[in-house]
């Protein structure tokens, strides 16, 4: 006992010599690790709290995972400090204590949060920010086709221990390949194997969770509505996931990918007419995807802007091309544009890495492609009219830096699940996703010139997309679309957000809120809220 408060008087300790500021901002955490200290099981060295006064290894903890740097600028609100827990029993006495002592909480798995409220609180200050980067421990299973991964570990590493153990297993989730994977799933998570096997969260077959209370609940703890809502009701608002258990699904020992590029003089308007009426109806092995972005100015200084087709194919090049012959002759697909590979090599092809990258490239956890940007995303139930595709050609030549029009097929399984299956509602009548990108790489300087073109080119493809509710991707977070401001968002205000990101699953998010969460302990900016407390 005498060693076990030397050691707890040695981290106090530790925490006042980093200190140099005021009593009051020392205070916090402070008592947040002695708190730590009598709730947890296990020791907490120091070195998994980090405080402004300790600033380099603070810094680097705040801006490791942080994807939008428009969340990290000087003048964004920062935590009063982050805590890395090490084991599960560390982030159950995180919670205790914050709730203890009335401190609001962000947690944080990747960090590829669109609107950063992940680490970043606008509305309630101060905040700490629980990251669970140290938690990354990946389990696979290949016998019963299944894996235990905790939420810190990045897609890229799961993928890769995965491949380690066979070269005909896979999980369907996103391309980048540093996404973590606690707030991955949580939203849905697609990807390239979406039209064969749905989105990351119609694949989770167990998950360990803390809840307000500080209790770790697996899928039998928690119960079925509970379970229902964190795979796909969106990160932030239920609790803390721990770990998932994944369910691993087949792929053929060889694949195709291509990458096929066609500018306005090549047809591109009339071919991406044609891709409008036949993705959602390929082979579901197939998925091919279109972005349209602007490759720079030429030699005479005018922008050109290109549609590109991307394509992962479950199966060998000569079956491929025989599908494209007969259902998208146009495009005029060729066995020299085709590369036979596996599994493993498409997830690095499709994560944009050098085509020459060795597996390991997907240990990286450090977010190569982190920049200033903005995200709105659409979901499209009829084609869009030629002349309206028009329009986005044009309003992309006249945007200022990099923007990108992504559109991802549906089809498939996504037609065979049903709306309430998940949170996530886009399903069957769905032909495909849009996702709306502006990226700058001067800090503020564009910002204003920026935001304002994304969000009139999502104003103007208003007619063309989704109604009633104009649909919404909850991992594309946008606070465009309404936020909370005060920290006790009322249903009718959530609504505003909720439907579109969640049709009518909303209202089930909300009683599984109530039912797990009724003082809305677990909140950011567009969290789901619970039910008035009756009085």
């Amino acid at each position: 006992m005498a060693s076990s408060n030397n050691y707890i008087l040695s981290i106090l300790s530790s925490v006042l010599l980093l200190s140099v500021s005021p009593i009051t901002s020392i205070s916090i955490p402070e008592k947040y690790i002695q708190c730590l200290s009598v709730n947890s099981k296990l020791p907490l060295p120091l070195s998994t709290l980090y405080t402004p006064n300790n600033s380099s290894s603070y810094s680097k903890i705040l801006l490791s995972t942080a994807q939008n740097l428009r969340f990290t600028g000087s003048s964004v609100p920062k935590p009063e400090f982050i805590f890395t827990p090490l084991q599960e029993s560390h982030v159950q006495a995180a919670v205790i204590c914050s709730k203890e002592l009335g401190i609001h909480m962000r947690i944080r798995s990747g960090g590829h949060d669109y609107e950063g409220a992940s680490y970043v609180s606008e509305i309630e200050i101060p905040f700490i920010i629980v990251d669970l980067a140290n938690l990354r421990s990946i389990s696979i299973n290949i016998d019963d086709n299944s894996a235990w991964v905790e939420a810190g570990a990045m897609l890229g590493e799961v993928y890769y221990r995965i491949a380690e153990k066979s070269n005909i297993h896979a999980f369907p989730a996103g391309a980048c390949t540093t996404l973590g994977m606690g707030g991955h799933i949580t939203g849905g998570a697609y990807g390239f194997l979406l039209r064969k096997y749905g989105l990351g969260a119609d694949n989770v077959l167990d998950a360990r969770i803390v809840d307000a209370r500080g209790r770790v609940l697996d899928r039998a703890a928690m119960g079925k509505d509970l379970f229902w809502a964190i795979r796909g009701g969106g990160g932030g608002s239920f609790g803390i996931i721990v770990s998932w258990k994944i369910k691993l699904v087949p792929v053929p020992p060889t694949v195709t990918v291509f990458n096929v590029a066609k500018t306005l003089e090549q047809g591109a308007t009339k071919l991406f007419h044609k891709w409008q009426q036949i993705a959602h109806t390929l082979d579901e092995d197939l998925f091919l995807r279109v972005s349209l972005q602007v490759q720079g100015a030429e030699q005479d200084g005018e922008k050109k802007a290109t549609c590109l087709y991307t394509a992962l194919y479950l199966g060998g090049a000569e079956k491929l091309l025989q599908i494209m012959q007969e259902r998208f002759p146009e495009l005029r697909l060729t066995r020299k544009d085709c590369n036979e590979t596996t599994w493993i090599k498409s997830v690095i092809h499709n994560g944009l890495f050098p085509s020459d990258a060795p597996p390991e490239v997907l240990l990286q956890r450090q977010n190569v492609f982190k920049g200033y940007f903005k995200g709105k995303s659409d979901f499209v139930k009829e084609a869009i009219p030629d002349t309206a595709f028009k329009g986005l050609w044009k309003r992309l030549l006249e945007g200022e830096d990099k923007e990108v029009i992504l559109f991802n097929p549906y089809g498939g399984m996504m037609n065979k699940i049903p709306e309430s299956g998940t949170p996530f509602p886009y399903r069957q009548g769905i032909m495909f996703e849009i996702a709306y990108t502006v990226l700058w790489g001067d800090g503020n300087k564009n910002a204003k010139k920026d935001i304002e073109w994304i969000r009139n080119i999502y104003e103007y493809m208003a007619p063309y997309v989704s109604k009633n509710p104009r649909g919404a991707y909850v991992n594309y977070k946008d606070f465009d679309l309404g936020m909370n401001k005060n920290g006790n968002t009322s249903f009718r205000e959530a609504r505003v957000w909720g439907d579109k990101y969640f049709k009518g699953n909303f209202q089930r998010l909300v009683r599984a809120k109530t039912k797990i969460d009724p003082e809305n302990f677990f909140r950011h900016e567009q969290s789901i809220p619970p039910l008035p407390l009756k009085g």
